[in-house]
């Protein structure tokens, strides 16, 4: 199972990321698991200064803006 996370205190960019994420993950019929970390210490323990955040697997992929829904079906694809 993919594990994703959203790293974000709850904005609304962090909550649009989420949004657009879920909805690729669903298209893509992925076995996923969506986590939203909004605690600023677990936040920085990825090493991430800028939110909204997405980590596939552990691993950060984006920081600092919400990708397309093209840019997010791809990353998941390559990370599965």
């Amino acid at each position: 199972m993919m594990k994703i996370q959203i790293l974000g205190t709850g904005c609304p960019k962090c909550k649009k990321l989420a949004e657009v994420t879920e909805a690729a993950a669903k298209e893509l019929q992925l076995n996923y698991e969506l986590e939203k970390i909004t605690k600023i210490n677990q936040i920085m323990a990825f090493g991430v200064m800028m939110t909204p955040a997405l980590a596939v697997n552990g691993v950060v992929q984006v920081t600092g803006r919400v990708p397309s829904a093209e840019e997010i079906k791809n990353l998941l694809l390559t990370n599965r």
